[in-house]
């Protein structure tokens, strides 16, 4: 369930801090989202790929991680992926 090239470029120059930035929390957190969503809608056909849901649980966990550590170093960073992402309700 990886990203295709062109959809992960798309996020990162969207999410980017700055030219060349591919590592910063922002786009680690809407490359996972993308990837969350993927493996969402593959396991609603696919509901007994346990394995796919394992990948889930560890790249939601994963995500959470990040957003902990965005909340605690910048909440106005963290406010703005929050929103752009429509993580919240």
């Amino acid at each position: 369930m990886a990203l295709n090239k062109e959809v992960k470029t798309d996020i990162i120059k969207k999410f980017a801090r700055s030219e060349g930035d591919t590592g910063s929390a922002e786009v680690q957190i809407a490359i996972l989202t993308e990837e969350i969503k993927q493996l969402t809608e593959h396991l609603k056909e696919h509901s007994h790929d346990f394995h796919s849901r394992r990948g889930l649980l560890k790249k939601v966990g994963q995500r959470r991680s990040l957003l902990n550590y965005l909340l605690r170093e910048d909440v106005t960073r963290y406010r703005k992926i929050v929103k752009d992402l429509g993580l919240r309700k």
